[in-house]
Parts: structure tokens; sequence; C-alpha cells
């Protein structure tokens, strides 16, 4: 995760509302008009069936508190606002409560095609049709149990699952590739690229590999992790996760697939 930014979080009132101004309603409302045709065509059934349900407003930010309704009947988790940037352990205890943090600001139009941190759009438009699915949620449940577990050493191996997969982790749907993940659904350039461009890797999903691979924040990822089946990212919601992490930590990382200048996180 990016360690400063530019953007100011926005303060919730005491029922979880944040007022955006008319501008920031128009950027939210050109996002998702610049993103509707995309996610029809390159987002896994998982997600769009999720978008569907939780039948999110075009033209306006969505409140937190109205999503977290939602979400509660479906799954019985909540999205709360959080400033721009939370460190890893706040991160995975907030998920091991079954709470979304979701960053309150949204970017601006200088930042309207890729945005390094997370913004408000990332957040809802990316995340929570997954989270309105049980079966998903249950996995982002697990990395949060194991996360509170976790040791500081472990946080940046165990990100990567999540990273990797609920973030910007692709699945074969009738013999299709498609993007599954949050980073992917809510970038108006990296949807495309991770399905159609021939420049990154899509290599089978396993959890070790993944566990030992470096990604970049600021960037288009140089690979991606194809699911077979969801299945199979449910079934890694059952493994020792901090096993995993510590067997990843004594084989070392892979090699760094980006440019020689760019600095993995690690």
């Amino acid at each position: 995760m990016p360690k400063s930014t530019k953007y100011i979080a926005k303060v919730a009132d005491e029922r979880g509302h944040v007022a955006y101004t008319e501008e920031e309603d128009a950027v939210w409302g050109d996002l998702y008009a610049a993103q509707e045709e995309n996610v029809q065509r390159y987002m896994a059934q998982d997600y769009l069936e999720g978008l569907k349900r939780l039948e999110l407003p075009k033209t306006r930010v969505p409140s937190c508190a109205d999503i977290s309704e939602r979400l509660l009947d479906m799954t019985g988790w909540r999205v709360q606002p959080v400033p721009a940037l939370i460190g890893f352990k706040t991160f995975f205890g907030m998920l091991a409560d079954r709470v979304f943090p979701a960053a309150s600001f949204i970017r601006s139009r200088e930042d309207f095609d890729y945005i390094e941190e997370p913004d408000i759009f990332h957040e809802i438009f990316g995340h929570t049709p997954l989270l309105s699915d049980p079966r998903f949620a249950a996995f982002s449940h697990a990395i949060g149990k194991a996360g509170v577990q976790a040791s500081d050493k472990d946080y940046a191996w165990l990100i990567r699952l999540y990273w990797f997969s609920i973030e910007f982790g692709l699945r074969r749907q009738d013999g299709e590739i498609k993007a599954l993940g949050s980073g992917l659904a809510s970038s108006p350039t990296e949807l495309v690229y991770a399905v159609e461009s021939d420049i990154p890797d899509r290599d089978p999903f396993d959890v070790l590999t993944i566990l030992r691979t470096p990604y970049r924040i600021d960037m288009h990822q140089m690979g991606y992790f194809v699911l077979n089946s969801p299945e199979e990212l449910f079934a890694a919601a059952d493994r020792d996760l901090l096993a995993d992490v510590h067997q990843a930590q004594t084989l070392g990382l892979l090699p760094n697939k980006f440019p020689e200048k760019a600095t993995a996180a690690e």
C-alpha cells in the first residue's frame, strides 16, 4: 500500500454518511459510466451478480451506511469509512470483524484512469459486489482471521494472497478468462489490460506461488493468477495460511518481473 497520499479523508457523520460535493458526485458518475460497459464484458459473473444485487447508484457517491444495511442482510458485513491510509494490522483486524475499511475520498480527475491508493469508487464499486456473496465474504474473513494472528514480518506476505485474488484475481468462465478482482473492476485501464494484453503472465492459481510473488501498486501488474473455479479460492480459506506464509518465507521471493528500476512490494 502507498506510504503517503495527497488526498484528505472525508469525515462521516454520526450515521456514517459522508457529504460529497456535486463535483465528487460527478466524478463517481463518470467513473461508473466509463466502467459500466467494460465490466459487463470483462468481469466474471460472480462480480456481476453482486453488482446487480447491490443496485449501486450511478450518478452519486453511495453512502457506506446504506451499503452496510444491504450487506448486513446478505453476508453480515458492513462498510466503515476510514482515512486514506491504514496499516496492515488495522486492515486485517477489520476484516476479521467482518468490517470492510473504505477510504472515504474520491479520486480527482487527474487520477481518473489509475490511482495508486484505494478511493471510495474502488472500495464500493470494486469490493462490495463480492462481499455480497457469502463465499467470497468468507474468504476475506479468513484472510482477516489469519492476519490478526500474524506477526509484523508476516503481513506483507499474507497480503499477497488477498492482492492476487480479491484485488487482482482472474478466473476461467465458460472457456474464457474473466476478471474477478476489485482493483480490476474499478480501473478503466487495467481491467482491459488484465484480460486482453499480451504483456502480463497469467499463471494458475497456487497459494504458495502467490505468497512469493512481488507486486506493485503504482503500475499495471506484470502477472496475474487465474482460478479455474472460485472453489479453488474458497478452499484456500480452509488452509493454515500462516503455515503457508512461513513456508513461503523459507522458500523466498520469486524473481521480480517488473522493470529493473521498479521496487517490488515486499
